[in-house]
């Protein structure tokens, strides 16, 4: 996965963790939520200033941020389940999971 993404999911999940919506997190660092939006889905490029701001605003050291080893692990491991529980199921609803997936996915 590209590293973007998974430095997106890492914010994402400290924001979570600190119990910070995107409006709340954006207002304490001083962005449009809708730009922290596409930080977190890794649409942008931010700067070493907002790295930092980041750092401040979710009370981890600038470091942390960049710890995004585990996201990786975890969209395997998810990835690895999906595909587990596709094996599972019977051939009459295929294509229901099939719609839901779609759905999910557009």
């Amino acid at each position: 996965m590209e590293e973007r993404k998974l430095l997106g999911r890492r914010i994402r999940s400290l924001r979570k963790i600190r119990g910070y919506t995107q409006e709340e997190l954006a207002e304490i660092i001083g962005i449009n939520p809708k730009y922290l939006s596409s930080i977190e889905r890794g649409e942008e490029n931010p700067t070493l200033d907002l790295f930092i701001r980041l750092a401040d605003g979710l009370k981890v050291e600038l470091h942390e941020i960049f710890q995004f080893e585990h996201e990786a692990e975890q969209s395997e491991r998810l990835r690895k389940k999906l595909k587990d529980l596709m094996a599972e199921i019977k051939e009459e609803e295929l294509a229901r999971m099939v719609h839901i997936l779609e759905a999910l996915v557009h």
